[in-house]
């Protein structure tokens, strides 16, 4: 429900910031948010720090979309470093020596200049990096945008993944999110999890993070889970299938997935489907044919609708080592289909309440997962049950507590004028 704020005190002009729209959750949450404003009638910016991605074609008619464009990393360097000369030696290694930094800091000139150009009531960002410079550029202009920023992942799990702490980017991410996030105006959490750990391990005192579940279900979902899907696999009397979604990264471990289903294959008839595209790919068909698989493992890459999909698989699978918010349980949850998780730092016991909505087995462990896949295939979760659960995830009551808090970060700004 809109609030009734004064139009000068709330949130009318909203940007939200993210690195790119690149096919994975987060993207997906903040696309789905843009719209949701739009719809309550708050003018909305899409700034980019790279457009490309999957989802350009997403991005909803009457919202502005705008590149910021890299303008030299070393001077943005020692922007950060001079507004924030108290944290020198916390941006010493992952920032100011990092062997290659994050695009996001070669473009914070960039946006410095839209915040003086544009000027928008309040900036939304995702995504730690894309985070960080909101923030930097904030403290280094002359007109202070208030600027929330939004964690998606566990962080101090993803910054420990051996794919991420070989890089000092990642590796001393930690501390410089402890000093830098408390000079946003809020700090958002996609779970309870995720707040604790920010907490926790990062540090962050616990009435500085505001929890706002993932925006997932709503109607333009269910509509499209209903469409035809044309694949050999999915028709009446044909075996089960398993489906995984996710991009092909060590996060996913669906290496952990396809030895399960072995597992299962060897004990009836089932088919995997992995929806996703990533750098593993050559390694998960690898994996594939060594388990002798190949014949039931379909691997399409990237799709624009996976819940036509989720609406007719047998169960989902999600074999992550860690997540934020895992928006693929909802979402299959909200197409009816029965759920299966690694119980991984994250969000997964939190949508599946410690396992009453769907199985939780142990971070990479095959057989347990097995174990349960086989379970729901043999004694699958009521449809209504799964659907009421997915609910509470709705874009609509995202949406609100969104603005709630923007309106209020706002409102809280112009007081100090």
């Amino acid at each position: 429900m809109e609030n009734t704020l004064s139009t000068d005190t709330r949130a009318d002009r909203i940007a939200v910031l993210l690195p790119s729209l690149e096919g994975g959750g987060a993207e997906r949450s903040m696309l789905n948010l843009v719209k949701a404003f739009m719809a309550r009638g708050r003018s909305v910016d899409l700034v980019l720090y790279q457009a490309k991605g999957a989802y350009l074609g997403e991005i909803p008619d009457g919202a502005t979309m705008i590149e910021l464009q890299a303008t030299g990393g070393v001077q943005a360097r020692w922007i950060a470093a001079l507004t924030n000369i108290r944290d020198f030696f916390a941006l010493l290694r992952p920032v100011l020596l990092a062997k290659k930094n994050a695009p996001e800091i070669a473009r914070l000139r960039s946006l410095q200049h839209y915040m003086k150009k544009r000027r928008p009531d309040v900036i939304l960002s995702a995504l730690p990096y894309a985070n960080l410079v909101a923030v930097w550029a904030k403290q280094a202009s002359a007109f202070r945008v208030p600027v929330i920023v939004s964690e998606r992942n566990a962080l101090s799990t993803y910054c420990a993944a051996p794919s991420n702490y070989r890089k000092w980017r990642w590796r001393y991410l930690p501390e410089l999110v402890r000093r830098t996030y408390p000079k946003a105006d809020a700090v958002v959490a996609v779970s309870n999890h995720v707040a604790n750990e920010l907490t926790t391990a990062v540090g962050l005192k616990h009435q500085n993070v505001t929890t706002i579940y993932n925006p997932v279900t709503d109607d333009t979902l269910r509509a499209n889970a209903k469409k035809a899907l044309e694949h050999a696999w999915f028709t009446p009397g044909a075996a089960p299938v398993i489906l995984g979604v996710g991009r092909l990264t060590e996060q996913k471990d669906f290496s952990t997935l396809m030895l399960a289903f072995a597992n299962v294959r060897a004990k009836r008839a089932a088919r995997l489907v992995i929806l996703g595209e990533g750098r593993l790919r050559e390694d998960l068909a690898t994996l594939a044919n060594e388990l002798c698989i190949q014949a039931d493992v379909d691997m399409p890459g990237f799709v624009e609708n996976p819940f036509q999909y989720m609406a007719r698989a047998s169960v989902l699978v999600l074999s992550s080592q860690y997540e934020g918010l895992p928006g693929v349980l909802i979402q299959a949850m909200a197409c009816g289909c029965p759920v299966v998780s690694t119980d991984c730092p994250g969000g997964s016991a939190e949508i599946l309440a410690n396992g009453e909505y769907g199985a939780l087995v142990a971070v990479g462990d095959a057989d347990g997962m097995t174990k349960a896949v086989l379970a729901e295939l043999d004694n699958p979760t009521a449809r209504d049950i799964l659907l009421r659960r997915a609910q509470d995830f709705s874009v609509e009551r995202a949406a609100d507590n969104y603005l709630k808090l923007l309106d209020s970060v706002v409102a809280q700004a112009a007081d100090r004028q």
